[in-house]
């Protein structure tokens, strides 16, 4: 797993199972809650690194365990989202929040915009870079698939929902993926819930997805279901074949 260190050794995203021959590309921007050391861990409390401000917890084994299912390649970021926010616009004021929450974030305060374009340069090119390049070696357009979790408490108020599935300008997996979800599931399944595309989640489907023609989606699953490897690998095996039948149902081909 991609865990907090004193150091990154670099800013390098990663892609695993790369030549997975599913027509689907998964994709994790939140996977890592590491501070590279130059970022002197952005002064957070301690603990708060290991908080959902930092990353998303279980998302990359969710992530992981879909692209097994499926054969599919999988792009994940390998450094904190307060450092940058790969699904964010590069260097946005907002993919460095000097607040998430109740957690502070004192590193982030105060960024010109010199610091935000340096710190773009340094993890969310290369992140969308190799994203990019991923795609485009698919033999077949890829559905296009971001994996998140989120807490079941937010600002002292309880979440209902448990699965989100996401959408911006081009609804059509999402909608054939919560037309089946009751078939696969008792979670409770909800559309743009607990976010939508007008909280800014939706950056990489926009780029990579509509921008490209793709039939894409984002995941969002609450994460006290996700605690552990054993429940991110049984939510990861139920996603995937959600996933892989509403595929089929829209034609773009069945995942293995």
């Amino acid at each position: 797993m991609i865990e907090a260190r004193e150091g990154a050794p670099d800013y390098r995203p990663q892609v695993e199972n790369a030549a997975g021959n599913a027509p689907v590309v998964l994709v994790c921007e939140h996977a890592s809650n590491a501070i590279p050391a130059r970022f002197g861990g952005l002064g957070l409390a301690p603990g708060d690194e290991w908080s959902h401000a930092a990353w998303d917890p279980g998302a990359l084994g969710v992530a992981r365990a879909m692209a097994s299912v499926l054969d599919a390649p999988l792009v994940a970021a390998t450094v904190s989202r307060l450092v940058h926010d790969c699904n964010r616009p590069a260097g946005a004021p907002e993919a460095m929040p000097v607040k998430t929450e109740e957690i502070a974030i004192p590193g982030n305060a105060d960024l010109s915009a010199s610091d935000r374009d340096d710190r773009a340069r340094l993890v969310h090119a290369p992140f969308h870079a190799l994203l990019s390049a991923t795609i485009a070696a698919r033999p077949v357009p890829p559905a296009l698939v971001t994996v998140h979790s989120f807490t079941p408490v937010w600002h002292g108020l309880p979440r209902a929902v448990e699965i989100g599935i996401l959408h911006d300008s081009d609804a059509r997996l999402a909608e054939a993926m919560l037309a089946l979800a009751p078939f696969h599931t008792g979670h409770v399944v909800a559309r743009n819930e607990p976010y939508g595309p007008v909280d800014g989640v939706t950056h990489t489907l926009r780029l990579h997805g509509v921008g490209r023609g793709l039939v894409n989606v984002m995941l969002e699953i609450r994460n006290d279901l996700i605690a552990d490897d054993a429940a991110q690998v049984r939510m990861g095996t139920l996603l995937a074949g959600l996933l892989s039948e509403a595929l089929v149902a829209m034609g773009q081909g069945a995942a293995p």
